[in-house]
């Protein structure tokens, strides 16, 4: 058990590092890249390194969710809020490749028809949330297992419901709302950094 416990870590850690990888590829580099390309070296670039690369992308996604999901189970729902808040993120993030980023880049991209303009919008709002989601979601998976703890704390407190609020809400605005300040590569760094601090001090002292 032990041993399947440590295998689904690695592969958990393996398919985190390959989706991750390529979502920070999209955001700081692929999408630069586009922006400067030639006409001519866009399209290549967009019939044939894109559907490559979103493949790795979306079942790294997967693969990282059902090791995460295995992951919980035998750790317990309330092991720690920390992972807790950490996992609704990565849920998020999943839901957002899948049901968001994946169906409008195949518009983009030229596998399904629809406006190529308004879908690229919504993929890219999607993807910089990920993007945004992605360091408060490290964190919160790896501080329960590091020295970082929330003594005491329960599912009524005020700190982890307001925690949880903020990452309901960004995800709202991933489906529903503008891109604001995540628009631009330092943008997205900077708040994710930020909200880093805000989820999991909001969490820890409130």
């Amino acid at each position: 058990m032990l041993f399947i416990e440590f295998l689904t870590r690695w592969g958990h850690v393996l398919f985190g590092v390959t989706w991750i990888g390529l979502l920070y590829y999209f955001n700081f580099i692929q999408g630069a890249y586009f922006a400067e390309a030639t006409a001519d070296a866009k399209s290549d670039a967009t019939q044939k390194l894109a559907p490559r690369a979103l493949w790795w992308f979306r079942w790294g996604a997967m693969g990282t969710l059902l090791t995460g999901l295995y992951l919980l189970k035998i750790l317990g729902a309330g092991s720690s809020q920390y992972i807790l808040l950490g996992a609704l993120m990565g849920i998020f993030m999943f839901l957002n490749v899948w049901l968001i980023i994946w169906p409008n880049q195949k518009i983009v991209i030229g596998i399904s028809e629809g406006d190529k303009v308004a879908a690229g919008g919504k993929a890219l709002l999607a993807s910089r949330t990920n993007t945004l989601f992605s360091a408060p979601m490290l964190y919160g998976m790896l501080a329960s297992k590091h020295g970082v703890q929330i003594e005491g704390m329960s599912f009524s407190d005020i700190g982890f419901l307001l925690a949880l609020a903020i990452i309901v809400l960004l995800e709202v605005n991933a489906v529903v709302g503008k891109t604001g300040p995540i628009a631009s590569v330092k943008g997205v760094i900077h708040s994710s950094l930020i909200l880093t601090v805000v989820i999991f001090g909001v969490a820890h002292y409130l």
